[in-house]
């Protein structure tokens, strides 16, 4: 008895701490066989019923109707909930244990009863038999049955076969009492196959609900990003492959707006990580209070968020889109720090946009990518000109790949002459390239594309070895001036590939001239100003180009002693007709000839442009009027024909009397 005791405490002890879904299903294991139950209330039915019909009238009689009564409820109220349970109605609640509870102790019971009162209320041995073997059957049975609830179990079994055990020992006989003490032992072996079957089946329930948790847990990991709790980009592409796999209408609409926050790796970099996490996790906030039910919100990574809005048309999507940008402008309060933070957006509208899910979601990106070109802060919609210019940028990328090692690209040279002589003194490098499909393509357009690439270092290497390579067959004082792309200036490999340039070619350094413009100081984190030390080390001439059309700030000129300076052309073509052109002309060419520097009026394409660049001091011109840029033989030619015509000083008189 102690042991039993012991065993149901531990249970009772157990019980607060189970996991309620564990214990749903022990009590659920309790209606889970509606048969069983049914054969045992059957059996034990049909057994009452024999012993009445062969003892004499008295209690049996009673005891047998009770148990048919409890017999006839627990099976209806098992295949009730059972029922229920299929349909998945049924709530395993503590109602529904303290029934079956009730119901199995007092069957168990009444039959521990009907053996007791057959035992000492009749002589005839066949009833003797038939109660003792249906409460030990039913002992053993309900033993493994019900041990998903061992309290119930237990209890079960004691009120099944202890008073069988002691009617037994009370009826005196040696081998009734063998068989009592047998029965009493028999409630210690099953209420230990009854506690170990418990153990089983817990550990059993454990072990699936822990593989549940974890496959949830790892659904949601493969789903949501953990950092801002939103839909990741996985979830947000399955979502939106659904819409249009169920979408079978042609004129729904999709929408897909893709957001970027504004120089958020500025942020990043300089208020560090922390701060950079607690900013997109305070953006998913405010989307999430301005989309509401309007769409899902996704985190596609980084610092860019999708929001998909079935059924929802174009103006609905602009009119959504500012609402973001709008709310975005209230700041982002982060405890010490308080951001102020734009964002950009690009949406695009199925069907008109895109019929799948991938068409839909580049043509987003497009829009994105065209709000930042125009300034961010701002939503932009897809329009098919995006996609042209996108295939058109697609295709001069893969086509530089090509034209770099397959010769596509050539050099041409525009001669900068000297107005006290007249000869060509310097020739300037210009790259072109003749697609074999789109045809010319502006260097304005290939060059920045380069750039994005990463391929302009390894362009401008083969622009200074094939220039240089040029002129060393021209006249010893000609020069030869090369552009300087903002990007290569930023890259190391520069004076390493002009110094091979030279060497590989021959060319003196005093004979190289490398013009950059002033957008190169304009985010100038110190290597452009150490190359620039390089190059000047080398013994190259350097010279600014599109002078006056940037911030024009002359201490560049002091800090680097630019040998040319270069004035745009805009000026020289406004100079005949507009004084402030001329007055701009006149001071920039006489602080060059104060500062002792070579000038170069560009765009000189009238005899009158060239009398005023004379005028103004400059002392090289560069233009139509001379020649547009030739190939490599037809330069040489030029050089070597002397005084280019039209370069003459003209005779004073002339010259007043056409002004007259």
């Amino acid at each position: 008895m102690r042991f039993l005791r012991t065993s149901l405490a531990k249970k009772g002890r157990s019980r607060p701490g189970q996991d309620a879904d564990v214990r749903r299903s022990l009590v659920e294991s309790l209606y889970a066989s509606p048969t069983s139950l049914t054969i045992g209330a059957v059996t034990g039915v049909a057994i009452g019923l024999s012993i009445c019909a062969l003892s004499p009238t008295g209690p049996i009689q009673y005891v047998v109707a009770a148990l048919c009564l409890v017999a006839a409820l627990r099976v209806v109220s098992a295949v009730f909930f059972h029922r229920q349970l299929v349909r998945g109605t049924a709530v395993a609640s503590r109602n529904w244990e303290l029934a079956y509870e009730l119901g199995a102790w007092g069957y168990a019971g009444l039959l521990g009863l009907m053996s007791f009162v057959t035992l000492l209320g009749s002589n005839n041995p066949g009833t003797h038999l038939l109660s003792v073997s249906m409460a030990a059957g039913y002992a053993g049975g309900i033993s493994g049955r019900n041990a998903g609830r061992v309290q119930i179990a237990i209890g079960q079994v004691c009120l099944t076969l202890l008073p069988t055990a002691i009617a037994l020992w009370m009826h005196g006989t040696t081998g009734y009492r063998v068989l009592g003490v047998a029965m009493a032992m028999m409630v210690l072996g099953l209420a230990e196959i009854s506690s170990t079957i418990h153990r089983i089946v817990v550990q059993a329930l454990v072990g699936k609900r822990d593989k549940s948790l974890l496959a949830e847990k790892f659904e949601r990991l493969a789903r949501f990003d953990s950092l801002t709790g939103l839909e990741n980009r996985m979830a947000m592409q399955m979502r939106l492959r659904e819409i249009f796999d169920t979408n079978h209408k042609r004129n729904d609409a999709v929408t897909i707006l893709w957001m970027d926050v504004d120089r958020f790796k500025e942020i990043n970099d300089s208020l560090g990580h922390m701060v950079g996490d607690q900013l997109l996790r305070g953006v998913a906030e405010r989307l999430n209070e301005v989309v509401q039910d309007r769409g899902r919100i996704a985190r596609f990574g980084g610092d860019e968020f999708v929001v998909i809005c079935p059924d929802m048309d174009r103006v609905t999507a602009a009119a959504l889109a500012q609402e973001i940008i709008t709310y975005f402008a209230h700041g982002f309060d982060l405890g010490d720090n308080i951001l102020q933070v734009t964002a950009s957006i690009g949406y695009a509208v199925a069907p008109q946009d895109g019929r799948d899910m991938d068409e839909l979601m580049q043509h987003a990106d497009l829009a994105l990518y065209e709000a930042k070109r125009e300034g961010r802060n701002r939503a932009s919609s897809f329009n098919w000109s995006l996609k042209e210019r996108f295939n058109r940028v697609h295709e001069i990328e893969t086509g530089l790949r090509r034209a770099l090692d397959g010769g596509e690209l050539k050099l041409l040279f525009q001669p900068i002459v000297d107005l006290e002589s007249g000869h060509i003194d310097a020739c300037e490098a210009l790259l072109r390239w003749d697609h074999p499909v789109l045809g010319p393509i502006p260097p304005s357009e290939f060059i920045p594309i380069s750039e994005s690439m990463g391929m302009i270092e390894a362009m401008t290497a083969w622009v200074l070895r094939e220039a240089c390579a040029a002129a060393m067959s021209w006249p010893g004082d000609v020069r030869i001036a090369i552009n300087i792309s903002p990007a290569s200036l930023k890259s190391a490999d520069l004076p390493g590939n002009v110094i091979t340039a030279l060497v590989d070619s021959g060319l003196p350094a005093r004979r190289l001239e490398l013009e950059v413009t002033e957008s190169i100081f304009l985010d100038d984190s110190g290597q452009t100003n150490a190359v620039l030390r390089e190059l000047q080390r080398i013994g190259l001439r350097l010279a600014l180009d599109d002078f006056g059309t940037g911030y024009s700030s002359l201490s560049y000129l002091r800090s680097y002693r630019f040998d040319t300076l270069k004035i745009d052309q805009s000026f020289m073509a406004g100079v005949s007709a507009n004084a402030e052109d001329r007055a701009i002309v006149r001071a920039i060419g006489n602080l060059a000839r104060d500062l002792s520097m070579d000038t170069v009026a560009e765009g000189i394409e009238t005899p009158d442009q060239l009398v005023h660049a004379r005028e103004a001091g400059f002392t090289n011109v560069q233009g139509y009027l001379f020649s547009r840029p030739v190939p490599r033989e037809r330069i040489a030619e030029l050089i070597a024909s002397g005084p280019l015509q039209g370069a003459e000083r003209p005779d004073p008189v002339q010259t007043r009397r056409r002004r007259a």
